[in-house]
């Protein structure tokens, strides 16, 4: 058992630097999280904090994520900490199910893992002193973020919906005759499936937070033996993917091919072209839109997910690489043969994840010169993907022998200067004579 630190050491604990960076990002966090909550409120729908709230008591939309979530903070704990806390959680919503059976509710599981979650936070700040306390606040952050960062999701299309009356699309699809209108092949092939390629497709694309939880379970598996976490693993990228794009939404708000130019766009659509007849060449310009469809493409976060995913589950088993493998082929064929995304957003989220991921090992690696180069380049690639996009897509349309592998080389370049700078830091990384971590006696959740 760990006894508690005296007053003046848990003061210079806190005064730490890595923990004033936390705190100063939770602020932040908190504070962005109040502004949603207000534009949501002012749109007459609940924000995000209270639809989390909640679900404390209220069924919750996703118990699944729910379930996952907690399955992050768990990797903080020991083997019986874990148990006890997977059992806890299930009695909670076996008693919930019962009550809202028993009064005609509408039933759904999760309660009892955010309950759990959120327990483990009470006994972090009241049992736990020092470095445990941070870990588990650490493993319980990871969780909430999670949760949060789905409830923030759904407010964001709401406010792109809401405040960009105009979309796109027009621009995106001259500029996709590049790229040989990709969505319409890719729709014309899941039609072609049947309804077992589209149960498949479709069940990658909703479980794609379910792929990420288990990637990041294998990467952080080792957190309760070395009482710390490493120093880059997926979790990190997919929030941060998370965070920067729908601001990215609000810049370039596009709402996507089976809206603007299939039934699924009612009056709004073009007409209904998708996936049989390519869109024709024309002066593209801004066209107006409904208030409920979510301006969510530009760039494709799901295959900006994906990609993250598959880039992180290198280093793991053979298994765990196929499945990473299959998820991102999977999503690329649900987001465009859905309809959902434009080949340009595809290579437009390649190029965005790519950047993040190796912005945050930059971070890591003390600022490397090599590594700031690459975020640059990346940047400056992404921003001129939508210059052209907005601006060139007649003459990417007029030239498609030219532009369309342009943007396939600027992507193929950011993919080669990203594997150059990892495999460069894995050098030196092998280089270096690192101790065995000394396993730690571990306080009990209870």
């Amino acid at each position: 058992m760990f006894s508690r630190k005296g007053g003046g050491a848990e003061s210079a604990e806190w005064r730490r630097p890595r923990v004033v960076l936390w705190v100063a990002v939770s602020a932040v966090a908190l504070g962005f999280l109040i502004a949603l909550e207000i534009a949501a409120r002012g749109y007459g729908v609940r924000g995000p904090i209270t639809d989390q709230a909640r679900e404390v008591v209220f069924a919750p939309k996703s118990g699944t994520v729910l379930y996952a979530s907690m399955a992050l903070m768990l990797v903080v704990l020991t083997w019986r900490q874990r148990f006890i806390a997977i059992g806890a959680a299930v009695g909670i919503d076996l008693v919930f199910w019962l009550v809202r059976w028993a009064v005609g509710a509408e039933t759904m599981y999760g309660n009892g893992a955010l309950l759990v979650t959120l327990g483990c936070a009470v006994v972090a700040l009241t049992r736990r002193t020092g470095r445990e306390r941070m870990l588990l606040l650490q493993g319980v952050g990871l969780a909430l973020l999670l949760v949060t960062g789905r409830k923030t999701g759904y407010t964001w299309l709401l406010i792109t919906s809401k405040t960009r009356p105009t979309v796109l699309d027009q621009y995106v699809a001259t500029a996709d005759q590049a790229l040989g209108n990709p969505s319409w092949v890719a729709g014309r092939i899941v039609e072609a499936t049947g309804a077992v390629g589209f149960r498949v497709l479709e069940f990658v694309y909703i479980q794609l937070a379910v792929m990420a939880v288990i990637v990041a379970l294998y990467q952080l598996r080792n957190v309760a033996v070395e009482r710390r976490f490493p120093r880059h693993h997926l979790v990190r990228t997919f929030l941060a993917i998370g965070l920067l794009g729908p601001g990215i939404y609000m810049i370039f708000p596009v709402v996507g091919p089976i809206f603007a130019y299939g039934a699924d766009g009612g009056q709004w659509a073009l007409a209904e072209l998708w996936p049989n007849t390519p869109p024709p060449v024309d002066v593209p310009q801004p066209m107006p839109f409904d208030e409920f469809t979510p301006r969510n493409c530009m760039p494709s976060l799901h295959t900006a997910w994906a990609t993250a995913i598959f880039i992180h589950s290198r280093k793991a088993p053979r298994a765990l690489r196929w499945a990473g493998t299959f998820w991102l082929i999977a999503t690329l064929g649900a987001t465009l043969g859905f309809g959902y995304h434009y080949g340009a957003d595809i290579v437009a989220g390649v190029v965005f994840t790519l950047t993040i991921d190796i912005a945050l090992r930059t971070l890591d690696h003390g600022w490397d010169r090599k590594g700031i180069r690459l975020v640059a380049y990346g940047a400056a690639v992404f921003v001129a993907l939508l210059l052209s996009y907005r601006f060139l897509s007649l003459e990417m349309a007029g030239h498609p022998w030219v532009f369309g592998p342009l943007v396939v080389l600027s992507m193929i370049s950011v993919i080669y200067g990203y594997v150059r700078t990892t495999k460069r830091w894995e050098r030196q990384a092998a280089a270096v004579s690192v101790p065995q971590p000394r396993r730690e006696p571990q306080p009990e959740l209870v």
